[in-house]
């Protein structure tokens, strides 16, 4: 670039010289001799020089500031050298293609294009000299466009393409995705008979067929090929390559290494591409089978690897074209292809050993003196070089695709090798090695990786942070997942945010992921419909559990999802099947029936013009919102609006709107239901036996509600506490003590475990008819059994109960108490408040409730009754 720049300067200041004014006539003919002499001694020197600078251009060895400069130098050099063409002054055309080159490499398409239109307007000869640096350019970045419109002034300007321009411009077209016009114009040059395309311009449309995944016009490239007898070298199988992958086709990838090792010894560069192939469909023992070969040639030296003015790695050797009938059948069944065994390809003796060692199909270097003699004198020769990049990437490969297996022992064993060996693992191999780590053993396994990488300052990627915080997300580690998301630079997929949106959502902290929300902002990553759904979950309901809502929560709730919903338009996302789920599930939560119904009429219009977010379960959220608000008429009529759209009723559908009867008591319609449930295929469950004996309950008939319950029982029905406590709620309101004890009874042989409603129920019950002392004894019995039914159980908890919640003066008893729900232990909190209220009322506490006189006096009255399970 120096020497370039010098010379430069010293045209330019010849140049000058040449140029001086000169007096009289004397001085006229010395200054017309000077010119003439520097025009012979220049001519030449423009040539290599244009060549050259355009070359480097082309190259990218050229920094833009300095083209305009060495533009001018150049046009000095042409003046002088006689080439500028006559024209009345108008700059060569050489110079014109160098300075559309100029405006292409800078982005001015439009100069370029005017620059271009100049030159067909010209009224000379032009040859394909004039343009073939043009094409060049095109045909290396990747403009289809603009060597389309190079074409087609050529062809105005009568221009005979040669095999070079026709190359270049086909090349230009492939890498565009132009392949049916790259197909036309290989078409022309088969009428041609002096001209005929050449093995890599089927190589280039081979690539482009991978690019836009076009496995039609690669079977019709191949058909070609195979007429023409081109034959096929390893880029014609990289590039093969490339499409089955793409394709996610694994039986064509082995196909095409079988053909491939029928005419190559694998190079390095060509293991290095197989080795991605097999990690990316994610077959291990290949990948790792490939993987071992390339080390051993590593190992045993004698090759190069070379770089592409591109910047690609490939072997220095020589690439003979080979004859084959290989057709890219992507549809192929992989059934044929399942017992292939890759070790079986290679005729090698290194591939044969590699194949058949210990039992689990791999083996490593374990020892830093095995690896040393093996070869560890050629791995510090290549330290450094292309080839321990090459080596490295692969490692990379193989490792990365142990994380979806999982194999979590693969990965670290490769990655104990690559340390044997002198080969220091990356950022990248970390990435890879962790996200094995926390998809087999967890994010705390993840996290100790994590910290043996600072210990060797090596810098985390940003996906491995990711990786490791969807891990503590999964986990419902907030903590620890948004300290790991504070420290992701930049993000390029909302997934980890996602993640931990989801754990606020299970845990219900809707105020910690706001700062996620916040984070995604700044690093503007834009919500994906996920986000959404969960948004809707977060934030769509206001009160906390066990309130109802109010007018305040109410406007709360429809500011939130106007906000959503007008960020949803924002970024282009319409509404899913979840998101309009969780949207009605947090109005029917609130309560708001009005704008629950206006939300469903909109999706069905929607749905009528083609685009649906409903589906059968969004109409059951709407129904049990509707019989919940005892909305019964209206559960009807949306009952009816579902079908009419042609949304088929599921068990769920019928069991709520066999309970929306019970609104209106009405057993006749219920039975109706279940009718038409049995003849849509569905059985009759817990929660259909529960809706109907609530219906009869209601009714006051107490009888066929306890014959109807002996019947699911005996029809093997497995009920719940649901079922029972709908009993209980009757009986307690209806005053009826018998049935109260018969249903705890049948509560503890079915093991049920009650709950709090059932204590509230049985206590109320006996405290209605003024049984204090049973009340309380009952209310002592049930609330042991909520902790556990087993009296073995319970002992090993007795200490800790009685220490720090029962009998504890600590006046921040009650509040630990309380601690217990945000736990979800809601059955023991309940359980130990009930207890400790007991014993500060003065009673005693017995922790064996199977031994109260209330449990023995029911289970000598029930137990043999009928429906109790024995």
């Amino acid at each position: 670039m120096r020497r370039l720049k010098i010379s430069l300067r010293l045209i330019g200041s010849s140049c000058r010289k040449s140029k001086a004014p000169q007096c009289g006539i004397g001085g006229r003919l010395e200054s017309l001799q000077t010119f003439s002499a520097l025009s012979e001694s220049y001519r030449d020197l423009f040539d290599r020089w244009t060549l050259a600078v355009l070359d480097c251009i082309l190259r990218g060895l050229l920094v833009k500031s300095y083209l305009f400069h060495i533009c001018e130098s150049l046009d000095c050099l042409a003046f002088i050298s006689g080439h500028r063409p006559s024209g009345y002054g108008k700059e060569p055309v050489s110079s014109v293609q160098m300075q559309i080159v100029n405006a292409l490499c800078l982005g001015e398409r439009s100069r370029a294009s005017s620059l271009l239109s100049d030159i067909g307007r010209r009224n000379i000869e032009l040859t394909t000299n004039d343009f073939v640096y043009i094409l060049e350019y095109c045909a290396r970045s990747t403009d289809p466009l603009f060597v389309m419109e190079t074409w087609r002034t050529m062809g105005e300007k009568d221009v005979d393409l040669d095999d070079k321009c026709y190359l270049l411009i086909i090349r230009a077209l492939c890498k565009g995705g132009y392949l049916e016009e790259a197909l036309n114009m290989m078409d022309m040059l088969r009428k041609d008979h002096d001209l005929y395309p050449i093995l890599s311009t089927y190589n280039n449309l081979l690539g482009g067929c991978a690019r836009i995944q076009s496995v039609s016009r690669a079977n019709e490239c191949l058909d070609l090929m195979e007429r023409r007898m081109v034959g096929k070298n390893e880029i014609t199988y990289t590039e093969l390559l490339k499409l089955a992958v793409l394709q996610e086709n694994l039986p064509v990838v082995h196909e095409i290494w079988k053909e491939y090792i029928k005419y190559y010894s694998p190079s390095i560069t060509a293991l290095r591409k197989f080795v991605w192939a097999f990690s990316r469909l994610r077959d291990l023992e290949a990948a790792y089978i490939a993987l071992q070969h390339m080390v051993s040639m590593v190992l045993r030296g004698g090759f190069i690897v070379g770089k592409t003015a591109e910047g690609k790695l490939f072997t220095l050797r020589l690439d003979i074209p080979i004859p084959s009938s290989f057709e890219l059948d992507l549809k192929r069944c992989s059934e044929e292809n399942e017992d292939t065994e890759l070790s079986g390809f290679i005729n090698t003796k290194e591939m044969e050993a590699c194949a058949s060692n210990n039992k689990q199909g791999f083996t490593f270097f374990t020892k830093k003196s095995e690896a040393e003699n093996d070869g560890q004198s050629m791995m510090r020769k290549c330290h450094g070089s292309s080839v321990m990049k090459v080596l490295r990437w692969s490692f990379n490969d193989v490792i990365h695709a142990c994380a979806p297996s999982p194999n979590c022992r693969l990965a670290e064993q490769l990655i104990l090798q690559m340390q044997n060996m002198g080969l220091e693992p990356s950022s990248s191999t970390y990435d890879g090695f962790i996200r094995a780590v926390v998809s087999e053993r967890g994010f705390y396994d993840g996290i100790e990786v994590l910290k043996s990488m600072q210990c060797k300052n090596l810098k985390p990627h940003d996906s491995t942070l990711a990786t490791i915080a969807v891990g503590c997300s999964e986990g419902l580690e907030l903590d620890l997942a948004e300290a790991l998301l504070d420290q992701i630079s930049k993000s390029r997929s909302v997934h980890p945010y996602n993640a931990f949106l989801k754990a606020c959502d299970t845990l219900d902290r809707p105020e910690r992921a706001v700062h996620a929300l916040v984070k995604m902002k700044e690093m503007k990553l834009q919500p994906n419909i996920r986000t959404y759904e969960l948004l809707f979950s977060l934030f769509g309901n206001v009160n906390a559990p066990y309130e109802e809502g109010n007018m305040l929560s109410q406007v709360d709730v429809a500011k939130r999802i106007h906000a959503i919903e007008m960020d949803m338009v924002k970024n282009g996302i319409q509404h899913s099947h979840w998101s309009m789920r969780n949207l009605l599930k947090a109005l029917g939560a609130e309560g708001m029936v009005r704008e629950l119904i206006q939300y469903l009429r909109v999706a069905e219009n929607q749905f009528s013009r083609g685009y649906s977010c409903l589906g059968t379960a969004s109409y059951n959220i709407v129904l049990h919102s509707l019989v919940e608000a005892n909305e019964s008429h209206m559960a009807v009529d949306i009952f009816k609006s579902m079908k009419s759209c042609g949304f088929l009723p599921d068990a769920a559908t019928y069991n709520i709107m066999i309970d929306c009867c019970s609104v209106v008591r009405c057993f006749k319609s219920a039975s109706a239901l279940v009718s038409l449930m049995l003849r849509d295929g569905f059985y009759p469950q817990a929660v259909t036996y529960t809706a109907l004996i609530k219906i009869l309950l209601g009714n006051g008939d107490f009888d066929t509600a306890l014959s109807l319950l002996d019947q699911g029982s005996l029809e093997g029905i497995q009920s719940d506490v649901l079922l029972f406590n709908t009993v209980l709620q009757e009986a307690c309101e209806k005053g009826r003590i018998d049935v109260i004890e018969l249903i705890a009874e049948r509560m503890h042989q079915n093991k049920v475990q009650p709950d709090p409603s059932t204590c509230y129920y049985v206590f109320s019950a006996y405290v209605n008819h003024d049984y204090i002392s049973t009340a309380i004894e009952a209310l002592q019995v049930l609330s042991m059994r909520m902790i556990a039914e087993e009296d073995s159980i319970l002992e090993e908890k007795i200490t800790e109960y009685e220490e720090n919640f029962i009998f504890s003066e600590d006046m921040e008893a009650e509040s630990r108490i309380l601690e217990l729900f945000k736990d979800c232990n809601e059955n023991l909190a309940v359980a130990l408040l009930y207890l400790r209220w007991s014993a500060t009322l003065g009673f005693e506490i017995s922790w064996l409730p199977n031994r109260s006189l209330w449990a023995r006096r029911l289970s000598s009255n029930y137990a043999n009754a009928e429906g109790v399970a024995g």
